[in-house]
């Protein structure tokens, strides 16, 4: 199997990808860094690996906005399975704490230490890359420079570990999906799905939201994209946790029944198993 992830090497997205492979049962896996999340979708979209990983929602910073518009775009993917991970950053460099005068990493990893670093490294400047890992690959020899990364990152780029953990809340977890180009399952112990409405009109997503409801389906997580069309019209994405197995085909099957009447666009991305990991 073919696994495309955010790279380069020592990503937290290379931990989901070689955790969600172990949880698919694939014995052989073949791990495929690609430079930003939209190059991670577009090499599944493209028929260059078989599976993709994406992160698609932190506990601390909220939904990964370019993994939410890929899925919205790409019809023919899906998502057969997440994976809840705990990030643990650690500040990474070559040369001491007091000499660090830029901070680098990806803006969601700089945001999750924000309060660590303006206490420790207020006179710091912080500049964001594509991953956690390239900004570990790129302070790399400095001794000015240090990247907020994963312990893993620190031994892949031959990095000391200056500080850990460094992330302002002890909880901080980041939910993966594991993408296919396969049919979209109507089963699973959780659902994601998307739509937009007909018109920006009073209650029209009262109207929408009231349908979960009626379902007793519980919504974990909903978050609003502009459609880039026009202004004022979005995307709404949700995250339903499902019923008993018995059951939780038909309450999906039927909140999809009542919403479209009611939806411009509605894309139900997957039903899945969910694995938190300690």
């Amino acid at each position: 199997m073919r696994v495309a992830f955010l790279g380069p090497s020592g990503t937290y997205g290379e931990q989901a990808a070689q955790r969600l492979s172990e949880l698919e049962g694939w014995s052989e896996t073949a791990l495929l860094p690609q430079q930003s999340i939209r190059a991670v979708v577009a090499a599944l979209a493209g028929g260059h690996c078989d599976a993709a990983v994406v992160p698609v929602e932190n506990s601390v910073e909220g939904g990964v906005t370019a993994a939410l518009d890929a899925l919205w775009e790409h019809a023919d993917l899906s998502v057969s399975r997440a994976l809840v991970l705990p990030i643990r950053h650690a500040l990474l460099g070559s040369g001491p704490l007091e000499g660090i005068s830029e901070v680098l990493s990806h803006p969601q990893a700089l945001a999750q230490c924000a309060q660590w670093l303006e206490a420790q490294l207020p006179n710091a400047l912080q500049l964001p890359t594509s991953s956690t890992a390239e900004a570990a690959r790129l302070v790399r020899g400095s001794r000015f420079r240090a990247a907020v990364a994963s312990l893993e990152a620190a031994r892949e780029h031959g990095l000391e570990v200056l500080a850990h953990p460094i992330n302002d809340v002890a909880g901080n977890c980041t939910r993966f999906l594991l993408l296919r180009r396969a049919p979209r399952a109507a089963q699973g112990d959780w659902a994601s799905l998307a739509f937009s409405l007909h018109a920006n009109r009073p209650g029209a997503l009262l109207e929408a939201l009231a349908c979960f409801e009626r379902l007793q389906l519980n919504m974990t997580h909903i978050e609003s994209r502009p459609s880039k069309r026009e202004m004022g019209e979005y995307i709404f994405f949700v995250d339903l946790e499902l019923g008993a197995p018995a059951a939780d085909a038909q309450a999906l099957a039927a909140v999809l029944d009542d919403l479209r009447p009611l939806c411009e666009h509605l894309a139900l991305f997957g039903a899945y198993p969910l694995h938190q990991e300690a």
